[in-house]
């Protein structure tokens, strides 16, 4: 058994050549390795450690990195032959040394400390599975599924989004459970022939989550959507308008706020609004990125995308963001999902972890964030 065995630290300093910001390297294998899904952050032990996911002697595992001494415990020893492992279904218990992730169509809870393992949910025959996100309270993991159509055509949204746009258009019977971790039992709390998908649990309120209808954000009725789990009740959040487009929605750490980017008449917009429509602020946004990430909306991150590898920084200030400034030149490229950047702040919001491949291989890097001042315009470094 591999569970519980430690591997040397992989753990490398440097600073970037285009910034200076400090760059620790916290893996260094020779297989794909990532952190987590930017909306379901993985770090445990009063933040000391952050859980990984790692293809190391030919297979898929959990991994837990030491971020001082860089010592990598192995949490899990899956065999593959019980189904494929989804190395971004990661998401944590915040209220218990706990993770979750799929194998197949099992989800499974590893404890954090004794290293048990066990099966949550079956994912019902045909279906496929949708990530989880625990409440905030801790009692309960909100999980779905999708009806598999990859017998109608081609699907593997895994590398390169084969079969998206045709999921939508078939609009998939899809259902979303809540699972008592107490008890084990399962509740079917929405259900809707609409291919339904981020589902994402208030930080701070056990009761509110949000999904998105997802597909093309131009042809999607309306891509966010909040969910009572008491009432079952269900709203439009930040409802669009023709030619309107949002996305990539994340909690904010107030648990009440909800950020998103997207496009409207006038340009490129980044904004944030309460669960119930309430509170609404959205700015002009200089730049592409494929996500971003904040805790509110003084400083965010986004991850460029492959024709402008950089991590970059905004803030915003008297009502207008300011930047980008460039944090890191991460080289990757966003080929597959193992290898997004998915960049994401960390709980005192003075790191920000992310993958990227600069090397051929994902690895999982974290940047500590200087002072404003000190880091270059975006426009200043050649494109």
């Amino acid at each position: 058994m591999n569970a519980g065995r430690t591997w040397h630290s992989e753990l490398s300093d440097t600073h970037d050549p285009m910034t200076g910001a400090r760059v620790r390297q916290l893996t260094n294998y020779l297989g794909h390795s990532n952190h987590f899904y930017f909306t379901y952050p993985c770090w445990y032990d009063d933040g000391r450690k952050l859980v990984i996911a790692s293809d190391r002697e030919n297979r898929t595992n959990f991994f837990g990195v030491d971020l001082a001494s860089g010592e990598i415990t192995q949490l899990t020893d899956l065999d593959p032959a019980a189904g494929q492992v989804d190395a971004q279904s990661t998401t944590k218990n915040p209220r218990r040394a706990e993770i979750y992730f799929l194998q197949g169509k099992t989800l499974c809870a590893l404890d954090l400390k004794s290293l048990a393992l066990r099966p949550l949910f079956v994912v019902p025959s045909g279906y496929t599975a949708e990530a989880s996100n625990a409440t905030a309270d801790g009692k309960y993991l909100v999980t779905g599924y999708c009806q598999d159509l990859s017998s109608r055509f081609n699907v593997d949204l895994g590398h390169g989004y084969v079969g998206f746009r045709e999921i939508w258009e078939a609009q998939p019977h899809c259902a979303i459970v809540r699972i008592s971790l107490e008890s084990g039992a399962v509740e079917q709390v929405f259900e809707d022939h609409c291919w339904l998908g981020h589902l994402n649990t208030s930080t701070t309120l056990p009761h509110i989550m949000t999904f998105c209808h997802e597909g093309p954000w131009d042809k999607v009725d309306n891509r966010i959507w909040g969910l009572n789990l008491q009432t079952r009740e269900t709203w439009k959040i930040r409802p669009t308008a023709p030619g309107e487009m949002v996305g990539h929605e994340y909690w904010m750490d107030d648990g009440e706020h909800i950020g998103y980017h997207g496009y409207v008449a006038k340009g490129t917009i980044y904004g944030s609004i309460r669960y119930d429509n309430t509170d609404q602020v959205e700015a002009p946004f200089e730049f592409h990125s494929w996500h971003f990430h904040s805790f509110r909306l003084d400083y965010v991150v986004g991850d460029g995308d492959a024709q402008n590898p950089y991590l970059l920084l905004w803030r915003m200030k008297d009502g207008k963001f300011e930047g980008p400034k460039a944090l890191v030149w991460h080289r990757g490229s966003f080929h597959i999902q193992r290898v997004h950047v998915h960049p994401c702040f960390s709980a005192d919001g003075k790191q920000i972890v992310f993958t990227a491949d600069p090397q051929g291989y994902g690895q999982v890097f974290i940047v500590d964030i200087p002072d404003w001042d000190a880091l270059p315009d975006r426009n200043s470094l050649e494109k």
